[in-house]
């Protein structure tokens, strides 16, 4: 396997973490105040039980959303300073090369796909 073009990957990452940071802003945005705030009510028992079932559950969901894309960033943030320092694109497992392939479809990989695979069996 040749040598890996980080600079190619270093660019769809950081390119990532804007679409990933957005999002996230945009969650916040969507959820500013408490669900009383966002419901105008003075209390949330007084909407219909329905709705507020409804309001929780998106709020919910926004909340998992969010929580997914820190820790995206997260791994996004530690790809960009393996890249730094050199290591990107070695198993942190085995210390081999984690093929190209792999980095495209999740570049912020720390492991090849055979030890990913042993970690994931126990």
């Amino acid at each position: 396997m040749s040598a890996i073009d980080t600079t190619r990957f270093r660019d769809a990452l950081l390119e990532e973490r804007k679409r990933v940071a957005a999002a996230i802003e945009n969650l916040h945005e969507d959820h500013q105040g408490s669900m009383a705030d966002e419901s105008g009510e003075d209390a949330v028992f007084d909407n219909h039980l329905a709705d507020t079932a409804t309001e929780t559950y998106d709020r919910e969901l926004d909340y998992t959303l969010e929580e997914n894309s820190e820790h995206v960033l997260t791994e996004i943030d530690g790809a960009l300073r393996r890249i730094a320092d050199g290591s990107f694109g070695r198993c942190r497992t085995c210390d081999g090369l984690i093929p190209e392939e792999r980095l495209e479809a999740l570049p912020w990989a720390t492991e090849c796909i055979d030890c990913r695979r042993r970690e994931e069996r126990g």
